[in-house]
């Protein structure tokens, strides 16, 4: 859900596991995930903060030209940031 194209925009996806009667921290399907313009100086600023950050900023796997990093929420969700200049 958003109200532009992704590249230009917000959007959302929600899902529904039919086989999961209930979601509980760490069973969720996925995460969220923001795009930032500078993803290391985005998690030297949040880290300042006292954010964790479980995975730092680095490649991802599969394409190493896309950076990524995760950081936890107070709840100890994981939101993706991946580098979008």
């Amino acid at each position: 859900m958003g109200y532009a194209d992704e590249a230009e925009g917000a959007v959302l996806e929600l899902t529904w596991n039919w086989d999961r009667p209930t979601y509980t921290l760490g069973t969720a399907y996925g995460h969220i995930a923001i795009a930032v313009p500078d993803l290391a100086a985005t998690c030297r600023a949040l880290a300042l903060a006292g954010v964790p950050i479980p995975r730092p900023p680095g490649p991802m796997a599969h394409d190493a030209d896309e950076h990524i990093a995760f950081i936890e929420d107070p709840d100890g969700y994981r939101i993706e940031l991946i580098e979008k200049p």
